[in-house]
């Protein structure tokens, strides 16, 4: 199968890309942030572990957030 080129792609599928790609990048900064700006003790596991995960397409942010930060369980 032949690759596409950018100009070959119709409007709506170069839109498409361009806002998944906007929401890729959107995700992994707010997790690259939010991991350096985290205590070490608010984050299960070693943080250095945590950049590679984040670089994983869409996948890593996500699991970082789900997985990675430690969370405040409220006592009643």
């Amino acid at each position: 199968m032949p690759k596409r080129k950018w100009r070959d792609m119709s409007k709506r599928q170069q839109t498409l890309i361009l806002v998944a790609a906007s929401l890729q990048l959107s995700l992994a900064a707010t997790a690259f942030t939010d991991l350096a700006r985290r205590p070490a003790d608010q984050v299960k596991g070693k943080k250095r572990l945590w950049v590679p995960v984040i670089m994983l397409n869409t996948i890593g942010p996500i699991a970082y957030f789900v997985f990675g930060v430690k969370r405040n369980r409220a006592k009643s």
